[in-house]
């Protein structure tokens, strides 16, 4: 390999994370179990992996046809965007990547399309709301039904399992975020989407994950004076594929990539912004449009379309907030061979579905 970019954004998929660097003496995590067994394990769980990723048409699709602006791009201010650059840095540097830009600029498809082109399994998507924690994208314990099945099986001795202390690993299941830590052949994919919506201490709470690379489940920890070295095996939520757990403690060997996307909506603390590394997705040029639409909707440009892109592109250089997809909405519309062009009014169409994203009333 003779160029230092992991990641092309060329949309062809290839083994580069193979000749990624060792991390930086700083970002060296404490998970160095050599023992065979782990490294068949982490191999098998690789593959079964590859082989979800293949099945999964629709996140492949997504991946494959999202164009990324790969060369330096200016915008009005002067600033300059690479989100290419970007990405391969937070690979080497083993740091989170927080990913802003208008809505619909790409954002949540760039993890889509880092994970198809370096082949790094299916995306663990952690979508955020108001009242998301760091719990729930850590891991779930289902402590009722624990309960319920406990004393079923004290109902009835012989449904017992043999040893209880072990069968704790039915009842958690690891969510994205933990996911995302578990022991891996290569990092793995975590987005999470749209963080600016998200309670205001979630991120400081990951903090301490981010530097760390590890977590605790207390309800295995617990048990660990009683089973010894023995794991707990846990089920994976996104990947429903089975993961042992030593001593209640989930440590990566290879920090993921986590994209983190924000729309701006709100400013975030300073020890949260320095963990991370920063890129503004660059508003799509006339060339980028076209190639999305010809993607998107299998079509070659017509003189109606480049008229809409036209309008498109105007109303973005007048200060209008509009996403892609409203674009391709409109063309698709348009384009589609059951609509009768005669019926439908253009400037009437525009109106409805180029509306600025920042008016707070229709108009």
């Amino acid at each position: 390999m003779t160029d230092w970019k992991i990641f092309q954004g060329k949309r062809e998929p290839h083994d580069a994370i193979k000749y990624l660097s060792p991390p930086p003496k700083w970002r060296r995590f404490n998970n160095q179990d050599e023992s065979t067994i782990n490294k068949i394990e982490i191999a098998q769980r690789w593959q079964k992996l590859q082989d979800l990723a293949n099945e999964n048409n629709r996140d492949k699709e997504r991946g494959k046809n999202f164009r990324i602006q790969t060369d330096q791009h200016q915008d009005d201010n002067g600033r300059y965007h690479n989100v290419v650059d970007a990405v391969n840095a937070a690979f080497y540097l083993r740091r989170p990547l927080l990913v802003t830009g208008l809505p619909g600029s790409g954002k949540t498809s760039l993890a889509y399309a880092v994970a198809y082109e370096l082949q790094l399994g299916p995306v663990l998507l952690w979508p955020i709301t108001t009242r998301s924690t760091l719990q729930e994208g850590l891991y779930r314990y289902d402590a009722i039904a624990r309960l319920q099945d406990v004393q079923l099986a004290d109902k009835n001795k012989d449904t017992q399992p043999a040893n209880n202390n072990l069968n704790i690993g039915e009842y958690i299941q690891l969510g994205p975020v933990g996911t995302a830590f578990l022991p891996s052949l290569y990092p793995r994919v975590l987005l999470i989407d749209e963080i600016d919506k998200s309670d205001i201490n979630l991120p400081n709470d990951l903090l301490n994950l981010f530097e760390e690379g590890e977590f605790e489940i207390p309800e295995v920890a617990r048990l660990s004076k009683h089973i010894g070295e023995q794991s707990v095996t846990v089920c994976t939520k996104d990947d429903n594929i089975d993961a042992p757990i030593k001593a209640g403690r989930v440590r990566c060997s290879t920090f993921p990539l986590i994209i983190m996307t924000s729309n701006g909506e709100r400013d975030f603390p300073p020890a949260f912004l320095r963990r991370c590394l920063r890129v503004n997705m660059p508003q799509p040029e006339e060339e980028a449009l076209k190639a999305i639409i010809k993607a998107q909707l299998d079509i070659d440009i017509s003189e109606q379309s480049q008229d809409l892109i036209n309008s498109f592109l105007t109303s973005l250089a007048n200060g209008d907030n509009l996403a892609i997809d409203q674009l391709l909405n409109i063309v698709y519309l348009v384009t589609n061979d059951k609509v009768s062009r005669s019926e439908i009014n253009l400037h009437n169409m525009q109106s409805l579905l180029l509306k600025s994203l920042s008016n707070t009333q229709d108009k």
